[in-house]
C-alpha cells in the first residue's frame, strides 16, 4: 500500500480507519467522497456491510422466541470486538476481510 494521500488529505491507513470509527456513516462519507483510494474504498465498504448486517442481526434475533434475547444481547458484544478489530487493522494498513462480508465488499470495489 502506498502512503499517498488519499482525496480527503489522510494516509490510506487512517482514512480507512475512520471508516470504521463512525461506523455506517462514517463508511459512507468514505465511500462518497474518496474515488481513487482502493483499499479506502475497501474498508468504507466493509464498515457499511458490517454495521447494517448486526442491525439485521439483532432485529432477527429479536423474532426468535426465548433463544433470541440472549443472542441479541450477544450481538453487541460481537460487534464490538469486530469494531475494534477492523479499527486496529486499518490504522496498521492491513487489508483485513472479514468472512462473507469482506469477500463482497471486495468484489464490488
Amino acid at each position: 500500500m502506498s502512503e499517498e494521500k488519499t482525496a480527503l488529505g489522510l494516509s490510506p491507513s487512517l482514512t480507512a480507519a475512520i471508516a470504521y470509527v463512525f461506523s455506517f456513516v462514517g463508511g459512507i462519507i468514505v465511500l462518497v467522497l474518496e474515488k481513487n483510494d482502493r483499499f479506502s474504498r475497501f474498508h468504507a465498504l466493509q464498515s457499511i456491510l458490517m454495521s447494517a448486517s448486526f442491525i439485521v442481526l439483532g432485529v432477527v434475533a429479536g423474532f426468535i422466541p426465548f433463544i433470541g434475547w440472549i443472542v441479541a444481547a450477544l450481538i453487541p458484544l460481537v460487534w464490538f470486538v469486530c469494531w475494534v478489530i477492523a479499527i486496529i487493522k486499518s490504522a496498521q494498513g492491513e487489508y483485513y476481510k472479514f468472512p462473507v462480508i469482506g469477500d463482497y465488499a471486495e468484489k464490488q470495489i
